[in-house]
């Protein structure tokens, strides 16, 4: 660690004092200390020169490398690596450039505080991020922890759970943890009119009510989405995102996104997980930017183009799904653009399509099949069979070769 030239120090509500030798070290011989206003004011020095984050927060990156000729902290609340900046600034530093000092997140305070095992906890940050993403989490029993952004989170979270059914959940926030002014506020989503710090850890242990409904993080019915019909039906989709195969940040391009369903199960399906869809349909676009806030997924980052076009300049993805607009020239170009290990999915209704799909497996191998789901639906006083269109699947994984 000879080539260290940054310390990022994790500080807590007891200040200097619940620092380790070294760490207290550093701060007291800092010639620059960058951080927030409450971690200056929690982190007395008064020989160093004071730098507060830099507004847009990418400015941080050189900023901070502006001061490395000297001796430089960063001073953040609790865990640099988890929810905090840590994790930026790897990306922009090299790792042996840096040295991190833990102390005790939120989340473990809250943990202790409630006697929740973390274990069994889901752990979110609404902090700078859309709230809806915690829409997902939600189930019978869930318990949530939450990073907020400020003293109307907690106003946002309980009505979101009050629209879906679950107004007794109980909530519970949490303000200067390990600190002299630590308080709790408690109450239930359904009456929740509290008025909290700023600065606060929001738990919630989430009850359903008798008009919950209960959905799954993939395999949604299809009432819950906004669309006009043209959609990739539940049993389509439940295989389709089976062969697409969710992963922690992994990147699927929908092309042809239509109301979104597939791109917003992909992002339900793994933590962190993001999609672009291509869909020149402005109709669609406006459904699918409803259906990705109804449903948990609002980074769903949606384009008016059509592929091959559409495609340039994007991030390479793990995953394409092409539910609209197969050529084969788009399929050629998305097997040059998906990463080692990647996966392809096209589906068809069409002969025409299909034709194309039978071409590609031929060519590239994969796996081509011919899938039919049929509904019981009343026949007057009766039921009876309803076939959906069949719909031909191509599905394909890269090979691991760079």
């Amino acid at each position: 660690m000879s080539d260290v030239w940054l310390h990022v120090i994790g500080i807590g509500e007891d200040g200097l004092d619940g620092l380790s030798t070294e760490a207290q070290k550093l701060v007291e011989t800092a010639e620059v200390i960058v951080g927030g206003d409450r971690h200056h004011k929690l982190a007395m020095n008064p020989e160093a020169e004071r730098v507060a984050w830099p507004s847009p927060f990418d400015a941080m990156i050189e900023t901070i490398k502006g001061f490395s000729d000297k001796r430089i902290v960063v001073l953040v609340t609790g865990d640099p690596l988890w929810f905090s900046v840590g994790a930026r600034l790897t990306k922009a530093i090299d790792r042996s450039e840096i040295k991190f000092h833990p102390q005790l997140s939120s989340f473990q305070w809250a943990s202790c505080r409630l006697g929740w095992s973390l274990a069994d906890v889901e752990t979110v940050t609404i902090h700078g991020r859309p709230a809806e993403q915690i829409l997902p989490l939600i189930a019978p029993g869930a318990r949530l922890l939450i990073l907020t952004k400020d003293k109307t989170s907690p106003g946002t979270v309980a009505q979101m759970l009050r629209e879906r059914g679950y107004g007794q959940s109980r909530m519970i926030v949490l303000s200067a943890l390990g600190g002299p002014d630590e308080q709790q506020f408690e109450g239930t989503a359904q009456d929740w009119n509290i008025e909290v710090p700023d600065f606060h850890v929001l738990a919630v242990s989430c009850v359903a009510g008798e008009s919950a409904r209960v959905l799954p993080r993939t395999g949604l019915p299809d009432d819950v989405f906004v669309h006009d019909g043209k959609m990739t039906k539940q049993a389509i989709r439940a295989l389709t995102l089976a062969k697409l195969a969710p992963v922690r940040g992994g990147m699927l391009w929908d092309i042809g996104c239509g109301c979104g369903s597939v791109a917003i199960e992909w992002m339900r399906g793994a933590a962190e997980a993001r999609a672009i869809g291509l869909e020149p349909n402005a109709d669609r676009r406006e459904m699918a930017t409803e259906n990705a806030l109804t449903l948990g997924a609002p980074a769903l980052q949606l384009i008016d183009a059509r592929a091959p076009e559409g495609m340039s300049d994007l991030p390479d993805p793990d995953a394409i799904f092409i539910g609209g607009g197969l050529t084969m020239e788009v399929a050629d170009k998305c097997l040059a653009a998906l990463k080692p290990f990647g996966r392809l999915v096209a589906n068809a209704v069409t002969l025409e399509s299909e034709a194309l799909l039978c071409e590609l497996h031929r060519k590239h191998g994969g796996e081509l099949v011919r899938i039919s789901a049929s509904a019981a639906e009343p026949v007057g006083a009766y039921r009876g069979w309803r076939t959906a269109m069949p719909v031909t699947q191509w599905s394909m994984a890269k090979g691991g070769a760079a």
